[in-house]
């Protein structure tokens, strides 16, 4: 339809007279050449019916994709790679405080700012992929417990704050100090739900990769969180004491990632196709770097010694291994979306959907 006042035509359909053209596709433009490119047909037209393509025994609509595939830009893994560090960081800085408030002080210190930084990174990333400011505070209005965005919200608005308010307040007694050190408490409590709600909010989707793997990817997700708040820290200058309990929490991490991996790899395996993005493609070569890097930085933390470098090299390989398996897990979900012979072998196996319903969403063709 022409806009108002008869301007050219553009696809959208929107009389500006009648209503705003607002949400996630009001930036989107239609091109004035619809023969190709964005807003042409996305698929050519098969000129014969599927079985006729030799693939009669594992068919599918044309090849199409079932589901349509995330939209999520780098924007949403990194932050749930800054969102993991910070919350496992708010954690280990309160545990530290409940330990020993005056002897492990820059522990403390420093996990607070790691907490902080991690929040307001996070929050900001988030906000950038959703576009506009008002779209994250329109999902505070309301509180809703069977929805993992919206309840991820609730702790991302309240720990990140927290979070902030304790590393500027980090300096014991005075008037502030309590201040901060209650705001770190807090930070620390909101900070556990911060390291793995975002797996729970991917697994609760229609994607199979991501469905399948609903049980393993939160432990997988919070040891990753651990992994990468220890080897942020190892790059820190620690007292011996303070270096101690980091290496006690980055080799917790570690080994955890590397055990919920393999649960990762192996619940994923029941429906072969299901499991493909895990070891083919970008997503397996992230996901091989991420093991490569964790265990990498497990032998390197076993190994005797306490220099600098041995502790910087750890730190950088959980830094950058931490963050694979995040970037790793969203594009294996992204492809997993994307091959409709997932979601079909996932539905007929009984799995996913079905496994409410009590029967396949889609049906093997006769025998």
């Amino acid at each position: 339809m022409s806009e108002a006042g008869g301007g050219p035509e553009d696809g959208r359909n929107v009389d500006p007279r009648l209503g705003w053209l607002e949400g996630e596709g009001a930036d989107q433009r239609v091109p004035g050449d619809r023969s190709g490119g964005e807003g042409a047909v996305p698929f050519d037209v098969w000129p014969g019916l599927p079985s006729g393509t030799g693939v009669a025994v594992d068919p599918t609509y044309y090849d199409r994709p079932v589901l349509k595939e995330p939209v999520w830009k780098w924007y949403i893994p990194a932050y749930f790679a800054c969102g993991g560090a910070a919350g496992a960081a708010a954690a280990l800085g309160a545990v530290a405080q409940l330990r020993d408030r005056t002897g492990l002080s820059g522990l403390i210190r420093r996990s607070r700012w790691i907490a902080a930084t991690g929040g307001a990174v996070g929050t900001f990333l988030l906000m950038t992929d959703l576009g506009r400011p008002a779209r994250f505070l329109n999902m505070l209005r309301v509180f809703r417990p069977s929805s993992p965005m919206n309840v991820g919200s609730w702790i991302l608005s309240i720990e990140a704050p927290l979070a902030a308010g304790s590393a500027l307040l980090s300096k014991p007694g005075g008037v502030t100090g309590p201040l901060g050190d209650a705001a770190g408490l807090g930070a620390g409590v909101m900070g556990l739900p911060m390291t793995g709600y975002t797996a729970v909010l991917l697994a609760n989707t229609a994607v199979p990769l991501w469905q399948q793997t609903r049980r393993a990817l939160p432990p997988l997700f919070v040891a990753s969180a651990v992994w990468s708040a220890a080897s942020l820290l190892q790059l820190m200058d620690l007292s011996e004491e303070e270096e101690r309990i980091v290496r006690r929490f980055a080799l917790a991490g570690a080994a955890g990632d590397l055990v919920a991996e393999h649960a990762v790899h192996r619940v994923a395996a029941e429906v072969e196709r299901v499991a493909r993005p895990l070891h083919e493609g970008r997503s397996g070569a992230m996901l091989k770097a991420a093991k490569v890097c964790t265990a990498g930085s497990l032998v390197v933390n076993l190994l005797p010694g306490r220099s600098r470098g041995k502790r910087a090299l750890a730190g950088v390989l959980g830094t950058v291994g931490a963050a694979a398996v995040k970037f790793g897990i969203v594009e294996a979900g992204t492809a997993s979306a994307r091959d409709p012979r997932a979601t079909f072998h996932h539905q007929r196996s009984g799995l996913g959907g079905a496994e409410v319903a009590g029967h396949p969403a889609v049906t093997a063709p006769p025998a």
